[in-house]
């Protein structure tokens, strides 16, 4: 089987699925595991670089207003690999080549690979899209394994603070203008131990406002901005230190392209890590991965 990968999070998934010798090439964002620098990159980004968030934000508000892929697709290198399935999604016009592109650039290629689309809007749904992409790739086993593999972890989390008090959390999934975090989000708060204060499982992430937020009255607010590591969510969350101050809530920034936006595995790390920044002496700090405090608070008794 010969896969060629469209979106970061499918990368991980087909590595976290021991698929990764079937790999053939990738998108310019698919940074995990590190084996994947080696790999062919099938996609750009037609978004000028150097854009700070608010130039982010109209750019590609901009695009898709008019129509406009915000990335991309080499159809020619797609073609030389002649690939048995591409793997790409629908959920956000913002993460990927545009599913319609890639379904009438598949068409068309001599090997006539299968399309799979991974578009999950719930933390159900990551766990369930293992058991798909493997089955499409001919591995189902595979699948069963790792989505039991990482349910378990996060039920590990969830049992361990099921008796703790539950602080208000607020996810930040943009801050110029602020974005609360939605999809999956919700419900990976819920399982370490929080409530979100701004979203419902399965909504869109949507554009919020300093006020709106303050009003949800959060314990916690986790800064994690689409796509970005810590060290850049830290650097965008002292851009807007004097909105984050008068929300009077514990603040942390997250790698949130590691463990909160990607809908891959690591979604499992992501619960850990919350769940360990929530309730502390409950959740021990998963290893490797960082958040970084920014304010004082008293988030939990837990």
């Amino acid at each position: 089987m010969r896969i060629a990968s469209l979106v970061p999070s499918a990368t991980e998934m087909c590595f976290a699925l021991g698929l990764g010798d079937d790999v053939v090439a990738v998108t310019h964002e698919c940074d995990h595991p590190a084996s994947t620098a080696a790999l062919p990159r099938l996609t750009r980004s037609r978004l000028p670089a150097g854009l700070d968030a608010a130039a982010i934000d109209a750019a590609v508000r901009e695009r898709i207003d008019a129509g406009e892929s915000l990335y991309a697709l080499d159809a020619g290198a797609l073609a030389a690999l002649e690939p048995d399935l591409i793997v790409t999604q629908q959920v956000c016009a913002v993460c990927a080549v545009s599913c319609d592109d890639v379904r009438a650039v598949a068409a068309g290629l001599p090997s006539r690979p299968a399309v799979l689309s991974l578009d999950p809007a719930r933390l159900g749904d990551v766990l369930a899209d293992a058991e798909t992409l493997a089955a499409a790739a001919g591995h189902p086993d595979a699948g069963i394994s790792l989505r039991a593999e990482l349910a378990a972890r996060i039920d590990a989390v969830r049992s361990a603070v099921a008796d703790a008090p539950r602080p208000r959390v607020a996810a930040i999934e943009w801050l110029d203008p602020p974005y609360r975090a939605g999809h999956w989000l919700p419900e990976m708060i819920a399982a370490a131990g929080g409530s979100d204060a701004l979203a419902a499982p399965g909504e869109r992430s949507q554009e919020t406002g300093w006020d709106e937020i303050a009003a949800a009255r959060p314990d916690v607010v986790v800064v994690m901005p689409c796509g970005l590591d810590a060290d850049a969510a830290e650097a965008e969350a002292r851009r807007h230190a004097a909105a984050l101050a008068e929300l009077g809530a514990e603040a942390f920034a997250v790698d949130a392209a590691a463990s909160f936006s990607r809908p891959g595995p690591r979604l499992a790390d992501g619960v850990e890590l919350l769940g360990h920044l929530l309730h502390p002496t409950l959740v021990p700090a998963p290893p490797g991965l960082e958040a970084r405090r920014l304010g004082c608070g008293d988030p939990t008794t837990g």
